[in-house]
């Protein structure tokens, strides 16, 4: 089992940590279910999706209507995903995609978008995506091409979107487009798309390292219900930030799951392989390889928790501290998995082994919901204004 020191932080509190024993062991519980392997993709995240619907752990990716005035807790997303990832990639992804493509919905839609689409992604039965990146739109998101014009009481969406989790299993897309009110990021809206919606359909399916649904979506003259916009018009951007700042933390959260599983298998592979006639464990390099290794999880953590617990204390934007939190813990999960594939040897290069699936997992986490690059672009934008502000410039 991992360490679970950090839950007597005091960015937790008792709530939080009853959350977390109570996912161990529901995870522990439902171990085979967890990670069986299955041909059909869509089928499994299907299965898992209804599974984690079924446990009750779904209800966490959408508010509680008894704190209304806090629509998601996000330290319960981060202790969340960081379990799940921990047992299995897959389930934290179908976690995960639940709470990005309803989190718009969560904290810009209207009582009668809410009451429609959230009860179903608490209970697993609906399926969620978020739609934003494009292929000449990724991290650049004011380069966006996807229009929507207004006829009347709808709009009509016409462009492609490209790199879409849940892509072809989704019950509903958020999606954004260009309605024009302003240049670049001014100029976008969001919208709620039911799959079945005439002129959306899915082109193609992407195959990536680490399997997922992936794809792209493409809009043939769609037509959408005005009343299916979440937000102002011309506020997309404002509505797309503002879901990333509370879910680009439990990225984060995602890989301090793998890496303290890759940690956790490598303690068990050194202590008990034995080289040169006595435990690997003993060697001095070994020794620096789990120092570093176990640093890089702590540092991590402090990161994801101050981050999240910023935000759950009334923060309206956090954005500096998501971005230092995903980028330190992904950077430094990369890091940890790799000094556990070399510590594995040929083990750690064997396709299904632990240390080989992580590797592969950890990946995609350094790019999707913007790339290490991009936060330090933003780190970065914010300590100028801060400094800018506190000198008076």
């Amino acid at each position: 089992m991992p360490d679970s020191s950090y839950l007597e932080w005091p960015f937790l509190d008792d709530s939080h940590r009853g959350l977390k024993a109570g996912l161990d062991r529901w995870c522990e519980a439902n171990t085979a279910l967890l990670t069986q392997e299955n041909a059909d993709l869509d089928a499994s995240c299907r299965a898992l999706v209804k599974l984690l619907g079924a446990g009750g752990w779904l209800a966490n990716t959408v508010p509680d209507p008894a704190t209304a005035d806090q629509p998601l807790d996000v330290r319960k997303l981060c202790l969340l995903r960081e379990a799940l990832a921990y047992h299995s990639g897959l389930a934290d992804f179908c976690f995960a995609m639940q709470g990005l493509g309803s989190g718009p919905v969560s904290l810009f839609g209207s009582p009668e978008l809410q009451s429609e689409w959230l009860p179903g992604v608490a209970s697993g039965d609906s399926i969620a995506a978020f739609a934003l990146s494009e292929k000449q739109a990724g991290s650049d998101v004011g380069a966006m091409a996807t229009i929507a014009e207004r006829d009347g009481d709808h709009y009509i969406l016409n462009g492609e979107k490209s790199w879409i989790s849940n892509a072809g299993i989704a019950d509903f897309y958020t999606v954004f487009a260009r309605t024009g009110e302003a240049p670049a990021t001014g100029g976008l809206s969001a919208f709620v798309v039911g799959a079945d919606t005439p002129g959306l359909s899915v082109s193609e399916r992407i195959d990536i390292i680490a399997p997922h649904p992936l794809g792209t979506l493409v809009f043939d003259n769609c037509r959408v219900p005005a009343r299916q916009m979440l937000g102002e018009p011309g506020k997309g951007f404002q509505v797309a930030m503002a879901t990333l700042d509370v879910f680009r933390t439990t990225v984060a959260a995602a890989a301090l799951g793998f890496a303290r599983r890759a940690c956790d298998a490598t303690l068990d592979h050194v202590l008990q392989r034995e080289l040169f006639g006595a435990p690997l464990a003993e060697l001095q390099m070994t020794q620096a390889a789990i120092a570093d290794m176990a640093l890089d999880i702590d540092t991590s953590a402090l990161l994801v928790y101050r981050s999240a617990w910023v935000k759950d204390g009334g923060q309206q934007r956090v954005t500096r501290e998501a971005a230092m939190a995903k980028l330190h813990a992904t950077e430094q999960a990369q890091q940890v998995i790799d000094r556990a594939v070399q510590l594995f040897g040929g083990l750690g290069v064997t396709s299904g082994h632990v240390a080989e699936r992580l590797y592969r997992e950890i990946r995609a986490l350094r790019i999707y919901e913007g790339a290490s690059e991009v936060q330090k672009v933003i780190i970065a934008r914010n300590e100028y204004k801060r400094h800018e502000n506190q000198s008076g410039n």
